[in-house]
Formats: structure tokens, C-alpha cells, sequence
């Protein structure tokens, strides 16, 4: 891949094997009218949307103020916060990109500029890139994450979101949340999904594939034992694009396998480099790229290790990264992006494709401002009509919120704290348990709390509550286990999601240690030591494996909102950081 002597001025400060691109591609001018203006670029354009989490109207999103980069990511995108990210890349602190890319100055920064996403205004956008960029020019993927995260689509089964990105004019997605409804009902929307569904990763038991229960289903390849076509080719501006589908490697570890008993999943390296290989022989493609949910630390050390790859679009860990990073392997070179998530951005990445090979790229990640951008006013009709059987319930509201309730961040958000608080006041625990999911909206002070924002944090087809005793060995065995999950030196061992969120309990943390090391000093609210032998009362939701017996979430979370009123955090259990500092992915 050759880059032009422009390029390389953005490109100037690359750091090692997966270094980042630090172009200064902000300018400080730049005027919200001007986000928009997006120059056409060579002859093959790539839109990139992912982990929507079917929010289909506009929302506020707070991004994290921690997301902490250990050992060989310290430094490096996407472990990058606050004005570390904005000086990074060259943003302009004043900037509107300044608010999308981070959380500073949030609660002003968000009355001021309006909520984002939304997939009328998605659809806008999407439409006039394509307009500019001229028919068959441009191809629309979409990393996955969008059937799930919403009260809607939980009653729909995720079918309203199918309806909605067949609208967009969504070509090639592949899943991860999409997989946590039952096999059945994600083989159906893969057949009413106008667009192709890839992924090489996901494989057939043994046992499974002896009598297959949907073997009539198109993308089912005995063969090579895949429940998926593995790739897709597609002609965008007269060049042969091939596109690889990656799906979550640990969906059935992170979400309950018993929803998908029959399939297998994994990082999958081997057949990752043997269908790039074969499709580089046999398709002769100009352009390979893999629309991947594995998180972009998977996917920078996938880049580094498989070759014949020319760009990555990742998604899963919601990072919005203004620039690709540019990964050095035995082939040559793959950018590697991430585009945030929540309906947020839309990455644009322009490529001159010629003899066979790219010879240059332009890239921008897109914030979309429903204030800035027109509603479609089909997808808009549409989106109305698949909300209004549940306006009434969505609408309820619960509570009034005294400060910005948000989730994102890799220990605590306060609007997972009223999760928290709520199972402990409602199920009379000591201390309670919510996962660390990093997707849910935000609510800003002042605003009311509707049924609508809950189904936003908690809206997931295993919500059932728990109430039982463990010990103070067993809460420890849990906090180090999820955090061996995100901090693990090595990528691939990294499972997906922040730190377990907690209520009554705060600890100690060192991110840097090993497994087993990382947590100590565990206390609850009134300062008395956790011990190891002792029992206690533990509320929490979302098991993985067995059901649990209790109510859902989402009202277990609306009846103490309901008593509450007004909400204001009396405490935030997050703990106590030890051996980060100076870490760049940590700030305010």
C-alpha cells in the first residue's frame, strides 16, 4: 500500500507495528455545517456503521473517562481519554468533534450540540455520501450489535432493526448480540435481512452437523462446517471488493450458549488467513477487507499476525477512533478502525484501487448530529410505526434525574450505579452485581427518566434477577476472573466488557498485576472488611449460565425509580486505582 506525500504528513509520528495515525485532520476553523462536507476520493468508498444497539432515534452518549490501556497498549489508541485522545489526534478542544469524541465538558457540550445518531439522520447521511459518490461506488457494513439494546427491539426479537438497516441500505454485516436471541429467530432475520450476513468464525458442532436443523438455510456450508457464508464479493466502483465477516469470537462465554447450542465460535486466526489466501487466489480481488466484532485490541494483534488483509472494520468495544492505525505485517500493511457505536458515527474510508492493489486513502469517522443532519423522513414514518405499538409504555416516566446518568467507562457509570442501588434496595442485599456492558444511553440532569432509558441499559433476553448468598472468596474469584477478562496482556484473551459494576463494595484495583492479583482490600459501604470465609447477601442479573429465577431487570429498576422520584448518586462504588498513573486512558 503506498501512501501520497500528503498522507504521510497526517501520517508523520507513526509509532511501531501498530502505531496510530496523529494526523492533525481537525481543524480548529472548522464549523459544524462543514462536518458534512466530505471530499470524494478515489474510486471505491466503504461506510462503516457498528454496535448501534438499535437505538433507531437520536440519543445522548457520554463517552468514557476511563479506558485504560495496559502493558503494550498504554498509549495507544483506542486507550486514549479526554484531552490525551484530543492532542493525539490533533482535535481541537473547542471543536464539536472535541464533544464527540469524548466526555469533557459533557453536560454543556451536549445541551449545546444536540443528541446523535438516529437512524433517520444515519440515513440521510448515508444517502448523500452515496449521492457524492455516484452509483455502485460505495458499499455500507455494518459490525453488528444492532438487533439488541432497546425495549423495542427486545419485543420485536430484533425484527424492527432488520427493517430498519434493510431502509439504510446495509450490504454486509455480521453479529454478535444478533446471536443472543434464539438460533431460530436469528436464521429468520438473516432471511429477511436484505443484505449479506458473513462470518468465518462461526462453525457447527460435530455432533450438530449430522443432522443439521437448518441445513436449508443459504449461508450453511457442510463443507467446511460453517453456519455462515464466510465472505461476500461485491463490485464497488469497478473494483472486486471481497469482504470477510468476523463475528464475536466469545459469544458463548460472554452471553449464554444455550441460545446457540449448536454453533462454535473463536478467534479463528488459521481459517482467517487460509480464506484470505484462497480468496486472493481463486477471486482475484483488488481489496480484501474483514468487517470484524472482535474490539480493536483483537483486531490490531489479528492484523498483525494474518496477512493479505488491506482494512479492518471493527467494532464490539464501542471505541470511536478519529484515525485508522496502520499495522505492519510479513505481507505489508492493514488499517485497522473502529467507529464507535450507539447510531454515533458513521467511518468513511475512500480508497484509489488500481492494478490490483490500494494505492492511497482518505478516512474520517463521522459524528452524526440529528441537529445537523435532516430526518429521512421514510426511515423516520417507519421508525414511528414500529415504536407506536409500545409509545405508551417506552414513554412512562419513572424519575427525574439530578446528574448525568451514563454508563460507559471501564469500572463504574452512575447510571449503572441506580441499576446497582436499585437491586440492593428492592431485593434487601448487602451488595449487588451488574455486568459491565458498554452499551446504554445517557440521561442529562434535569431530564425525565422514562421506561424508554431503562430498556436502553438493561434490554437483554436473559434479565432475570437473582438473590443468594456467596462468600467474600466468591465475590473475589468473580472481580478477578472479569478483570483477567479486560486487562490480560495479551488480546486474545480479552473476553469483551468493562469491569463487573458493584453496589455496597468498593476495593482495590491494580490493572497491571496478574490473575488473582489485581483485587484486594474489599469492603462494604460502612467500611467493615469482606472476608473470605463469610457469607453474604448478593443481589445481581444477566447469569450466563443457569436462568435465575427472578423478575426482569428492567422492573426490579422501574419500581425503585418509581418510589425514588428524583435521582442523585449518594455513593459511586468505583474503586480505588492503584499503579496508573500517567496512564492516558485514565482522566478526571
Amino acid at each position: 500500500m503506498t501512501i501520497s506525500r500528503r498522507e504521510f504528513i497526517r501520517l508523520m509520528g507513526l509509532a511501531g507495528a501498530a502505531g496510530i495515525l496523529p494526523g492533525s485532520v481537525f481543524s480548529a476553523a472548522r464549523k459544524p455545517s462543514d462536518l458534512y462536507e466530505i471530499p470524494r476520493f478515489g474510486n471505491v468508498c466503504l461506510m462503516h456503521m457498528t454496535d448501534s444497539h438499535a437505538q433507531l432515534n437520536p440519543v445522548y452518549f457520554r463517552e468514557p473517562s476511563v479506558n485504560l490501556g495496559i502493558g503494550g497498549a498504554k498509549g495507544k489508541a483506542p486507550h486514549l481519554v479526554g484531552n490525551a485522545l484530543l492532542t493525539h489526534f490533533g482535535v481541537d478542544s473547542n471543536s464539536i468533534e472535541a464533544h464527540a469524541f469524548t466526555y469533557l465538558n459533557f453536560d454543556q457540550a451536549a445541551r449545546e450540540y444536540g443528541r446523535v445518531g438516529g437512524f433517520s439522520h444515519l440515513a440521510s447521511l448515508v444517502k448523500r455520501v452515496r449521492a457524492e459518490r455516484g452509483d455502485g461506488n460505495s458499499l455500507l457494513m455494518d459490525g453488528g450489535d444492532t438487533w439488541q439494546g432497546s425495549g423495542t427491539a427486545y419485543w420485536t426479537r430484533g425484527e424492527d432493526m432488520v427493517g430498519a438497516c434493510n431502509l439504510l441500505g446495509v450490504d454486509v454485516m455480521t453479529g454478535h448480540w444478533e446471536f443472543t436471541y434464539l438460533d431460530k429467530e436469528v436464521i429468520a432475520n438473516i432471511g429477511k435481512f436484505k443484505g449479506e450476513f458473513v462470518a468465518q468464525n462461526v462453525g457447527i458442532s460435530d455432533e450438530a452437523l449430522f443432522d443439521y436443523k437448518f441445513a436449508d438455510f443459504e449461508g450453511f456450508d457442510e463443507d467446511m462446517g460453517l453456519a455462515f457464508k464466510p465472505y461476500t464479493i461485491k463490485e464497488v466502483g469497478g473494483v472486486r471488493v471481497a469482504v470477510i465477516g468476523q463475528a464475536f469470537p466469545y459469544t458463548p462465554i460472554a452471553n449464554p450458549g444455550r441460545f446457540m447450542p449448536d454453533w462454535t465460535f473463536g478467534i479463528q486466526d488459521e481459517r482467517m488467513q487460509s480464506i484470505v489466501d484462497e480468496v486472493r487466489e481463486t477471486e482475484k480481488p483488488g481489496l480484501v477487507v474483514v468487517i470484524s466484532h472482535n474490539g480493536m485490541d483483537v483486531d490490531l494483534k489479528m492484523a498483525s499476525r494474518v496477512t493479505g488483509i488491506d482494512a479492518i472494520f471493527g467494532g464490539h468495544t464501542h471505541d470511536g477512533v478519529p484515525a485508522p492505525s496502520i499495522v505492519n505485517n510479513k505481507g505489508g500493511k492493514t488499517l485497522v478502525t473502529n467507529a464507535g457505536s450507539n447510531g454515533k458515527f458513521l467511518g468513511v474510508m475512500d480508497l484509489d484501487v488500481r492494478n490490483g492493489k490500494v494505492q492511497d486513502f482518505r478516512y474520517r469517522l463521522v459524528p452524526v448530529f440529528s441537529n445537523l443532519l435532516p430526518a429521512d423522513q421514510q426511515m423516520q414514518s417507519y421508525i414511528d410505526g414500529v415504536r407506536a405499538p409500545y409509545k405508551k409504555q417506552l414513554e412512562e416516566k419513572l424519575a427525574v434525574a439530578e446528574e448525568t446518568l451514563f454508563r460507559r467507562g471501564n469500572f463504574n457509570g452512575t447510571f449503572d450505579q441506580v441499576i446497582c442501588d436499585a437491586l440492593r434496595k428492592v431485593n434487601d442485599a448487602q451488595i449487588s452485581l451488574s455486568p459491565g456492558f458498554r452499551w446504554g444511553t445517557t440521561v442529562l440532569p434535569g431530564q425525565d427518566i422514562t421506561m424508554d432509558n431503562v430498556m436502553d441499559q438493561t434490554g437483554i433476553t436473559y434479565p432475570e434477577t437473582y438473590r443468594r448468598e456467596m462468600s467474600g472468596a466468591d465475590i473475589k474469584a468473580i472481580l478477578e476472573d472479569v478483570g483477567d477478562n479486560l486487562f490480560n496482556a495479551d488480546p486474545y484473551y480479552q473476553q469483551g466488557g468493562d469491569m463487573v459494576r458493584l453496589g455496597g463494595l468498593d476495593y482495590v484495583c491494580d490493572p497491571n498485576q496478574g490473575f488473582g492479583k489485581r483485587i484486594s482490600d474489599m469492603t462494604l459501604d460502612n467500611g467493615t472488611k469482606v472476608e473470605a470465609e463469610k457469607k453474604y447477601m448478593v443481589a445481581g442479573w444477566a447469569t450466563v449460565g443457569s436462568q435465575s429465577p427472578g423478575r426482569p431487570i428492567w422492573d426490579v429498576v422501574a419500581d425503585y425509580l418509581r418510589d425514588k422520584k428524583t435521582v442523585k448518586i449518594e455513593k459511586l462504588n468505583t474503586p480505588k486505582l492503584v499503579g496508573v498513573e500517567g496512564n492516558p486512558g485514565i482522566s478526571g
